[in-house]
């Protein structure tokens, strides 16, 4: 059962206009399904992770350029939307940060600096 706290992130991303109210609608009731066997198990007095996090940063001015929060119950749903963006050649990382994820790591699972356009993105499941 999604808790009011996801319920309201995903309302703010669509007054912001980060998804649409469709998107929107689909998160939410991906968020009600109950479905077994989907999240690892996570460490022995380790906590369930509950956020997936992305983070951009110009590396020219050190300042954030994007920062988005996704509880984590969500990712399944968002990254089948937004696979349609990813690059046939960028498969392997996008596959290595979903074995991350579905292993149950914790903390920063996915690094990378582009250097031609001055950007550094990392993703944190936490």
């Amino acid at each position: 059962m999604a808790t009011i706290e996801e319920r309201l992130q995903i309302l703010k991303m669509i007054e912001e206009g980060k998804i649409s109210a469709s998107e929107g609608a689909d998160l939410l009731r991906a968020l009600d399904q109950d479905k077994p066997g989907e999240t690892a198990v996570p460490l022995k007095g380790a906590s369930k992770p509950r956020w997936f996090r992305v983070r951009v940063t110009d590396l020219t001015q050190g300042r954030n350029k994007v920062s988005v929060n996704i509880p984590i119950g969500l990712v399944n749903v968002g990254i089948k939307m937004g696979a349609r963006f990813i690059p046939e050649d960028d498969n392997a990382e996008f596959q290595q940060v979903m074995e991350a994820i579905r292993a149950g790591q914790q903390g920063k699972v996915f690094d990378y600096t582009n250097e031609e356009d001055g950007e550094r993105v990392e993703i944190f499941v936490e």
